[in-house]
């Protein structure tokens, strides 16, 4: 026990390191910021390594820093947890990490039957705007992409795959076109040719690829086409635009199952066309450490139960 570091000044150094910030650790844990100062100089003189670089008001990590708060952050999550029970407080927080879209599209409107269910368990979300490395330091799950990483574990929840969409009205003015250029003979057929969608508006989300177009270009390449460069492509930032374009009848879009249930959608239909794999499978993932932890266990099967629901 003679190797162990100033304890007091663990909890400085992890708020330090997740604020980005001096002033506001000192803020948070009501202290002064001289305070803080000279808790993170006893730590690192008890270690022999700088844990910040200072420059100005910008703290950042050191690699040393970072290897120590990988091993620190959850460290102390767990004594507060164990404090928390033996204090006779048997309410668990946790933070889970999840796409914006698919927090917003399917998450959030299946979240008061988990409440319901689990009320002892406070569940804050993190919005991600991409997929980063996981760390302690921005959640305690996470919905990611992502989820080969070590010391982490996982479990599948959704493998994507993308289908054209658009309005009714749009989808009645695409019959008209098509039974008049007579490439279909009734109305509701039960296939379409991918070609002729090119008859048509397309709304691009780059969002799904990183690249304006590349949305569709890959699925005219999953069906044996090729998307022309002069296509009628409108391209839009982000899916859930190009779901708002598609609603108000301004051409097809791509989507997924979490993004979309056509079934439940009174204004969106489902285009009779091949479907495409994107080769993006979505996981609920969480440090093997903690893998026993009656939160996350129980936060993992309600997950696994609702993907089930959703035909996933």
């Amino acid at each position: 026990m003679n190797d162990l570091p100033p304890l007091k000044a663990l909890p400085p150094f992890e708020a330090v390191a997740r604020l980005s910030s001096f002033s506001r650790a000192a803020e948070e844990m009501n202290l002064t910021q001289s305070a803080i100062s000279h808790q993170i100089r006893a730590l690192e003189d008890s270690l022999g390594e700088a844990l910040f670089i200072r420059a100005g008001r910008n703290v950042s990590l050191t690699q040393a820093g970072e290897q120590f708060l990988e091993e620190v952050a959850p460290a102390l999550a767990r004594i507060e947890r164990a404090a928390g029970r033996l204090r006779g407080s048997s309410d668990e927080r946790l933070r889970l990490a999840v796409p914006s879209s698919l927090a917003v599209c399917w998450l959030i409107p299946r979240l008061p039957q988990f409440q319901r269910q689990h009320p002892e368990i406070e569940l804050d979300l993190e919005m991600l705007s991409d997929m980063p490395h996981m760390s302690d330091r921005i959640a305690d799950c996470f919905l990611t992409v992502r989820y080969r990483q070590r010391g982490y574990q996982s479990r599948r929840l959704y493998v994507e795959q993308l289908f054209a969409i658009c309005s009714r009205p749009y989808w009645q003015q695409m019959q008209k076109c098509l039974k008049e250029d007579r490439l279909i003979e009734h109305e509701q057929p039960r296939a379409l040719d991918p070609q002729w969608l090119l008859r048509f508006r397309l709304l691009s989300a780059a969002s799904l690829f990183d690249r304006p177009g590349e949305d569709w270009r890959r699925w005219f390449s999953a069906n044996g086409r090729r998307l022309p460069s002069d296509a009628r492509l409108h391209h839009f930032s982000h899916m859930l635009l190009a779901h708002e374009a598609a609603r108000h009848d301004q051409g097809i879009a791509l989507s997924n199952d979490y993004m979309l249930d056509t079934a439940a959608d009174p204004d969106l239909v489902r285009l009779p066309v091949p479907l495409m794999a994107t080769g993006d499978e979505f996981h609920l993932a969480y440090k093997s450490s903690r893998r026993n932890e009656p939160a996350i266990r129980a936060l993992a099967g309600w997950l696994e139960e609702q993907a089930a629901r959703s035909g996933w």
